[in-house]
């Protein structure tokens, strides 16, 4: 298993780029499968935009195709060539001959009591995640919760999806189609009249999966969302939530600057340890000190501890002062979460006074301690409670 490969010594946090690298590769075993249809078409969706020009420029067609063909698919939200009124259509049947436009197939669809919706995405090998929109009680607007790996490998003993063994990672245009398929469900995409409402205005990374172990296809998919002629989603709108891959949180702050969310859930070793594994590799020092040098953190771009309230666990007064303390300097928020319970889980939700002491403690020492509602709790999609039945396959000698 990945727990066993990623089985190393701690590792500091002055990596060089050769040992950040190393740290990838490892979950090359986990490759997500090539873009590729049975039929030998590519999948256009999930290409950088250097790779959609190289693949047009391939077929003898010039730079400007490739920014027309992209605001088709990214700002228009089209599926088929056939519907890109500024390609002639010559080109519009090569182009299908070549590639496809796709989605992920929603197998699966749920919308609980207070209108969250869960989604069960099955993918080209069959390998599902789940994705979840949150609307805004207050305003036009919501938020997607997606998937970044089918399974995960970090075995947070909170967490439902923990419990999944990981199988993959998701692939560019599996990570970018979740929220791609989220606005078909909506009819988010723009009217002939203008007219249509913006209802999915922020992603959060914080559904199946560590994003930080599967760095490089999350940030090529980031950087489609956010690509202004396209999706044209402000980093400011992202949030990616780690669980403390330390070398790689410098590097994602470096390129991409999105929003960071530490899943932090405790505030000594000891207990960290014990509920958050990857704390042995990447103890609370290594981790808070990738919070402080994570750029662009201020009073407007506060990085967001994430803390799951445990009851007799985690949510004493002490455990609220020291959590205080450990964070002071840091521009920050923490979202205190009440457990959401799962089939087999151990854990109880801390009480409504615990929740409230822990919240009044850390709102006085200046931080805001917002005391998260939980959403989609009858459909299992809750924080905590995504997981699927897709499995690794089996490598046959």
């Amino acid at each position: 298993m990945l727990n066993d490969i990623l089985g190393e010594p701690p590792l500091d946090n002055t990596l060089n780029d050769a040992e950040r690298v190393r740290i990838l590769a490892k979950t090359a075993l986990f490759a997500p499968p090539p873009a590729v249809l049975a039929d030998g078409r590519r999948e256009i969706v999930g290409l950088s935009r250097e790779a959609l020009a190289e693949a047009l420029a391939a077929l003898g067609e010039k730079p400007f195709r490739a920014k027309q063909i992209w605001h088709w698919i990214y700002n228009q939200g089209v599926t088929d060539f056939g519907a890109m009124s500024s390609i002639a259509r010559p080109l519009q049947a090569r182009l299908a001959e070549q590639f496809v436009i796709g989605r992920p197939e929603a197998s699966a669809v749920q919308t609980s009591a207070d209108n969250t919706r869960k989604f069960l995405f099955r993918f080209r090998d069959g390998q599902e995640a789940e994705t979840v929109y949150i609307p805004d009680r207050k305003e036009d607007r919501g938020a997607v919760c997606i998937s970044s790996q089918v399974g995960c490998t970090l075995s947070c003993r909170f967490c439902h999806t923990g419990t999944q063994p990981l199988a993959r990672n998701l692939g560019p245009a599996e990570i970018v189609g979740q929220f791609m398929a989220a606005r078909d469900s909506y009819g988010e995409w723009p009217s002939p009249a203008g007219e249509t409402p913006r209802l999915l205005s922020t992603i959060v990374l914080m559904g199946m999966g560590e994003p930080l172990y599967n760095y490089e296809n999350v940030a090529t998919a980031m950087r489609i969302v956010m690509d202004g002629e396209g999706l044209g989603l402000s980093r400011r709108r992202i949030t990616l939530s780690t669980s403390g891959v330390v070398p790689m949180m410098d590097r994602c702050g470096a390129e991409l600057g999105v929003n960071l969310a530490v899943s932090l859930h405790a505030v000594d070793d000891a207990l960290r340890d014990e509920i958050v594994p990857l704390n042995r590799k990447y103890p609370i020092a290594e981790l808070i000190g990738a919070c402080r040098r994570y750029p662009g953190s201020s009073n407007a771009r506060r990085i967001t501890f994430e803390y799951v309230m445990l009851r007799g666990v985690n949510d004493s007064e002490a455990e609220a002062r020291a959590l205080v303390r450990l964070i002071a300097g840091i521009p920050a928020k923490v979202n205190l979460i009440p457990f959401n319970p799962w089939p087999g889980s151990t854990y109880l939700p801390s009480t409504r006074q615990r929740l409230d002491r822990f919240a009044r403690i850390v709102t006085e020492a200046g931080f805001a301690a917002p005391i998260r509602t939980p959403r989609g709790q009858d459909i299992l999609a809750a924080c905590g409670q995504l997981r699927t039945e897709s499995r690794r396959a089996r490598t046959v000698a």
